[in-house]
């Protein structure tokens, strides 16, 4: 995107509902964080399609497959810049963390 006036830094989003209950599978808890991730950016006037950058933070490197199918049912063709990490999270029952960077 060229000229972009604003730019947003979203900070680590999980896969947690808004009672607090966590989905036990990484796909799942995938899904719930991008989610999650969507009132911040409509609050900045921004969409999915204002992402250029993603983070995704994954606890077991075998649910990397899960992750991406997660991601891309929220984000579905929408194919930002995306970095993924392996790597712990402070509570065990988290299977991924995500954030972004938008612009528009």
């Amino acid at each position: 995107m060229t000229g972009a006036a604003r730019t947003l830094y979203l900070s680590g989003q999980l896969g947690v509902a808004a009672d607090g209950s966590i989905p036990s599978d990484a796909e799942a808890q995938c899904a719930l964080a991008w989610r999650n991730l969507q009132p911040q950016l409509r609050a900045a006037g921004m969409e999915i399609t204002n992402l250029v950058k993603i983070t995704a933070i994954v606890r077991d490197p075998a649910d990397t497959v899960a992750v991406r199918t997660g991601r891309a049912a929220v984000l579905g063709t929408h194919s930002p810049a995306s970095t993924l990490t392996i790597g712990g999270l402070s509570n065990p029952a988290w299977k991924v963390e995500v954030e972004g960077i938008a612009v528009a």
